[in-house]
């Protein structure tokens, strides 16, 4: 939903990316050690700092590939690597939720399957020829919601806060991938 915005996003973007001369996939190395910075830091019940880490986090994941486009520098290995780099920060900041006591380690693996399966099943449609961006919570929300979720346990101080946006995460990264399911099998069975 929030990649509906991604035009408003360039115009921001672009102008602060033509002025950064770092490789892209140095960027993109950046934004995962930041998320495992905000993993540890929410694993040592930093919940402000975890948020700014995020927060950070994703503009380097936003702003690598503008780099990379503004400069001409796209390439097939810096999309894998975006990719993949995604994934691991998708685990490191849910596993340091997890560590830090915020929720039940079976609530966060089934809220990290959720995330990695959202991913699995756009990719999968793919390579069949299916384009599939649908859905309600891609990792933009995903990474709002655990944001959000993170600055308001932190400001109301009630952890349980923490609990909710993960256990939202879970049940709307399912939604998700039962959306992109239905959109697959209706575009392969017209």
């Amino acid at each position: 939903m929030l990649n509906k915005l991604r035009p408003q996003v360039k115009r921001f973007t672009d102008p602060i990316a033509q002025n950064i001369r770092i490789d892209p996939n140095i960027i993109t190395i950046i934004g995962l050690l930041i998320s495992l910075l905000a993993a540890y830091l929410f694993s040592q019940r930093e919940l402000l700092w975890g948020a700014v880490m995020i927060l950070l986090s994703g503009f380097f994941d936003v702003i690598d590939g503008a780099v990379a486009r503004n400069h001409s520098r796209q390439t097939i290995f810096g999309g894998i690597l975006d990719s993949t780099a995604d994934r691991f920060a998708d685990a490191f900041i849910i596993i340091g939720i997890i560590a830090g006591g915020y929720v039940n380690w079976i609530w966060g693996i089934l809220a990290l399957h959720a995330a990695f399966s959202v991913s699995y099943v756009r990719a999968r449609a793919e390579v069949d020829g299916v384009q599939c961006d649908v859905g309600i919570a891609e990792r933009a929300e995903r990474l709002v919601i655990l944001l959000l979720g993170a600055f308001l346990a932190y400001l109301l101080q009630m952890d349980f806060i923490m609990t909710l946006a993960v256990l939202l995460v879970l049940v709307l990264g399912y939604i998700t991938v039962a959306q992109r399911l239905y959109h697959s099998y209706k575009q392969l069975n017209p």
